[in-house]
């Protein structure tokens, strides 16, 4: 049975070899043990419990947070023809009943379910009816009460193993420190608890940029958007009110966005949606009630317009962005504002221990944004990942700056402002006292007749809330109460000019219309530099096709699908099947539109491109093919015969004949033993004359093919039939 997973993997799911740690997550569910996977956003975890639930008797159960969520996940299943229906309040009492008889029918392979159903003792007891193939959690760090997503209903699915000991649990997760990671496991009781495999944290494709925010940002989100024009991407903000207002403000500018929170309707927002998931609307500005698990693809860019309350937060949702691995980029523009708001939001927690929790959460996303190292570098840490620096996949890899600048003085300044004013009051205020400002609030409180007023008015007020910033950053200055500057021991030290304090150079300049956009050079895995006129026609013929059949877009072919399809423009139904995420389903549902527009798109003076794949650093190794091509080259090099292999390995005559081509092209086997692994193969002779003539009336193998493909649509009911009662006879 295992052996057959690459075959699904290619016809069903159009991939020719697992991606990493795909494989190995996939045997242990196979062979019947609880698996925990995290994997970073984009990396395949879906696929993970998908395929293994077309190998197994009986129906996967998987357990989502999201109603839109089981939906997306729902219209991707069929359009690759799997048969998946979902049980939740979206449908009425006869839908339910249906689903239910199509479970113990065994017609379905996968049912959607969200986890406070499981609490319902009635549902456990018709699922005690139902052959339960392994259950799938997704979203899984919301089992733990460590993660910053905790949910009382996920962690009541430790239940699962009280009512069905046998049955196999697979979990998975984008985000999961080695503290929650453990609390899962445990909570989940899982048998097998040393099977947690992890993925690295990199995500090769994303960009990041972290910068202070200017007054309210929004001229520094449209010189971000310049280089976004007609991409979809998210935006976060920290309140309703915020994700309104910016949303007017950016139709104002003609860019197509919608606000989504949680006060808008059910149904508004089911219709936000919708419109974002097919392309409707180009932005989403939400607040972190949008997004968990949404499976939309071609996501180019995601942006925070304040500091996230947590890094497994941001991580999470900035690894929205580039889930198709195409070049994707992440901004997080912040001020020391947002700190404040997010203590008082912590100071609203009763229970102390996940207070003083979240105080350090606070404390490490505050050093990560104000931080000169490495973005990525710094997020692999977080989780217990490591890597070297990234070199040019963020803003402080790709502009080092070694040159710095002294700003001791500048900051005694500052932190006397803080002393003489009795550490009673925050950052805007102190600055107004530097700066001599007249308001009424300096003047009431007769603060200028300190010996600070005035002194630093030869600095404008963004270069002082740049030091004020970096002396957050270095623990010279803390927000207590009422989000007032606190001094620490090392302004002391500071004030006695016992330590200095030194900036970057770069972050003194006054970039108010910086260049945020600053991407790196290098390319992700699969890009191709294409006709964007082609790659446009492409995407309105998936347009339509996603219409007509009442579905997201991106679950036809994704973005990066297409992209392949505009560089290599193949003409017929093999070379079709090349291209990745292009399978035996999808070519039948939606080949033959493809190739039709595609053959048009050929010039004359057309010619076949190499198909090469590149990764960040350094080109993939041509020889280094993947498990399912290794195991044929053994049995090769054991002087088996093609037959031999095909019985060993079960694999159709086609794919072994494809394994062979694939190994004489990567220079694993010469041309001369290809030749003599076809020798035996013989075809009947008079399929093989049928053949020749049809090579005569149609010109290649490849349109043999298509046409056939073309007569098994057209004639496949009366083939049916016929064959039906040829065996009735």
């Amino acid at each position: 049975m295992p052996q057959n997973k690459y075959k699904i993997l290619q016809n069903t799911f159009g991939f020719d070899e697992f991606r990493p740690l795909q494989e190995e997550v996939v045997d242990k569910i196979l062979a019947g043990q609880d698996v925990l996977l995290i994997l970073p956003t984009g990396g395949g975890k879906s696929l993970c419990y998908q395929l293994p639930a077309l190998l197994m008797d009986g129906v996967v159960v998987v357990i989502s947070p999201l109603l839109a969520l089981m939906q997306d996940q729902i219209y991707g299943l069929h359009a690759k023809g799997i048969e998946a229906a979902m049980m939740s309040s979206m449908q009425d009492l006869a839908q339910i009943n249906q689903t239910q008889k199509d479970l113990q029918n065994r017609a379905l392979k996968l049912v959607f379910v969200a986890p406070e159903r499981l609490q319902n003792q009635q549902f456990l007891q018709f699922l005690s009816t139902v052959n339960i193939a392994f259950f799938a959690i997704d979203e899984a760090h919301c089992v733990s009460e460590w993660g910053h997503e905790f949910r009382a209903d996920y962690r009541q699915l430790g239940l699962l193993k009280s009512h069905f000991p046998t049955v196999g649990i697979a979990a998975f997760t984008a985000t999961a420190t080695v503290q929650v990671e453990k609390d899962i496991v445990n909570q989940l009781q899982f048998q097998h608890r040393e099977n947690i495999i992890r993925g690295k944290i990199y995500r090769d494709n994303l960009f990041i940029s972290v910068k202070s925010r200017r007054t309210n940002g929004q001229t520094q989100l449209l010189d971000f958007l310049q280089n976004h024009q007609n991409e979809q991407g998210i935006i976060y903000t920290l309140s309703r009110k915020n994700t309104e207002s910016l949303s007017q403000f950016l139709n104002q500018q003609g860019l197509k966005s919608c606000a989504y929170h949680a006060g808008l309707s059910t149904q508004k927002r089911q219709q936000i949606f919708h419109q974002f998931v097919n392309d409707e609307i180009d932005i989403m500005v939400a607040t972190i009630a949008f997004g968990m698990g949404i499976d939309k693809s071609n996501i180019r860019f995601v942006v925070h317009m304040s500091m996230p309350k947590t890094l497994e937060a941001y991580y999470q949702e900035m690894g929205r962005a580039g889930r198709d691995g195409l070049p994707s980029e992440v901004l997080l523009l912040y001020s020391t504002a947002d700190l404040g708001m997010l203590r008082h939001f912590i100071e609203e927690i009763e229970n102390q221990d996940y207070r003083n929790l979240a105080y350090q959460k606070l404390d490490l996303i505050k050093k990560y944004a104000f931080s000169e190292n490495c973005r990525h570098q710094a997020l692999s840490k977080y989780f217990d990942d490591d890597m070297q620096k990234c070199k040019n996949q963020c803003d402080n890899c790709l502009n080092p700056d070694a040159e710095r600048r002294d700003i001791s003085q500048q900051a005694k300044m500052f932190l006397s402002a803080v002393y003489r004013t009795r550490q009673n009051f925050g950052q805007a205020y102190i600055i107004d006292i530097l700066l001599g400002s007249k308001n009424k609030k300096v003047l009431n409180n007769d603060h200028q007749d300190l010996s600070v007023y005035g002194i630093g008015n030869d600095t404008n007020r963004a270069m002082w809330k740049v030091i004020g910033d970096r002396l957050l950053e270095i623990d010279a200055l803390e927000i207590g109460e009422f989000r007032a500057l606190k001094l620490t021991d090392f302004a002391t030290d500071i004030l006695k000019s016992k330590q200095n304090v030194d900036i970057r150079s770069a972050n003194l300049q006054d970039n108010s219309t910086s260049k945020y956009s600053q991407k790196s050079k290098s390319k992700s895995h699969l890009e191709y530099e294409v006709n964007s006129e082609i790659f446009e026609q492409l995407k309105e013929l998936r347009m339509q096709i996603a219409r007509a059949e009442s579905m997201p877009a991106y679950i036809i072919f994704d973005n990066k699908t297409l992209n392949e399809m505009a560089h290599f423009l193949p003409d017929s139904a093999t070379k079709l099947l090349q291209i990745n995420g292009v399978g035996q389903v999808k070519l039948e549902k939606y080949g033959e539109r493809f190739l039709e527009l595609l053959t048009t798109l050929r010039g004359s003076d057309f010619q076949q491109p190499a198909k090469t794949y590149m990764t960040n650093s350094t080109e993939i190794d041509q020889q280094k093919l993947s498990q399912t091509y290794a195991e044929t080259l053994t049995l090769i090099e054991q002087n088996q015969s093609v037959e031999a292999i095909c019985e060993q390995r079960n694999l159709a005559v086609s794919t072994v004949l494809g394994h062979i081509n694939k190994l004489t092209d990567a220079q694993q086997i010469s041309p001369a033993a290809r030749t003599k692994l076809f020798a035996p193969m013989q075809l009947n002779e008079s399929i093989n004359n049928w053949i020749l003539q049809g090579l005569d009336k149609l010109g290649s193998i490849e349109d043999i093919s298509s046409y056939l493909s073309i007569f098994r649509q057209l004639n496949f009911k009366n083939a049916e039939k016929d064959t039906v009662e040829k065996v009735a006879k």
